[in-house]
């Protein structure tokens, strides 16, 4: 996945039907790590602007739990 800007856009959504976060995407992965794990298996994240994914010809709008947690870790390690 290549690096998405932490001030862009984003809607952290919970498919269980909790109220969605709509925040730049650092806040909807600071929200999502800071989640119960089995909520953090039901969440996603919809951008504003899609991104590509490795192996994927195609660009994605959503991202899943694995990806965010790769955030969640990016996050961390910038100290952002």
């Amino acid at each position: 996945m290549n690096p998405i800007p932490w001030d862009q856009p984003a809607t952290l959504i919970d498919l269980a039907g909790v109220t969605p976060l709509i925040a730049p995407i650092r806040e909807c992965v600071r929200h999502f790590a800071a989640l119960k794990v089995e909520h953090q298996a039901k969440a996603r994240i919809l951008l504003t602007q899609p991104t590509s994914r490795v192996g994927q010809k195609t660009r994605t709008w959503l991202l899943e739990p694995h990806e965010i947690a790769e955030l969640v870790t990016r996050l961390r390690e910038e100290g952002v």
